[in-house]
């Protein structure tokens, strides 16, 4: 689910493990608290809301993302943080981190910088 930041169907994850589609719900449910469902939507906004906070504009992030539209965008943003996707891109919780959230590309207009990172 992470490495498809979000992006996979629940059909062919319950196949992969070998579990039917309810075990697979019920163990999630059980380990995560969550339904697979609502996991997957969680990677995929966490993935977005740092892609704002880089700078990319909300269409392209929307795109990218997996999300059908941009208001698509816009109502799970405001579901999960109650605020607008420009107030995300500001929001000062999200600083990128180059370690965890690398840019695919640089945004325009920044610098990038490295951290040193301690084992």
């Amino acid at each position: 689910m992470v490495l498809g930041q979000g992006r996979i169907r629940i059909e062919p994850l319950a196949a992969e493990v070998g579990w039917s589609r309810k075990r697979l719900w019920a163990r999630f449910r059980s380990q995560i608290g969550l339904s697979p469902k609502r996991a997957a939507q969680l990677i995929r906004f966490d993935h977005a809301a740092h892609r704002l906070a880089a700078g990319y504009s909300p269409g392209s992030v929307a795109a990218e993302s997996g999300y059908a539209d941009q208001s698509h965008l816009h109502r799970d943003v405001l579901t999960f943080t109650g605020v607008t996707p420009t107030a995300v891109s500001a929001a000062p919780w999200l600083a990128v981190d180059d370690v965890a959230w690398t840019a695919r590309e640089p945004v325009e207009g920044t610098k990038k910088t490295s951290k040193n990172v301690s084992p």
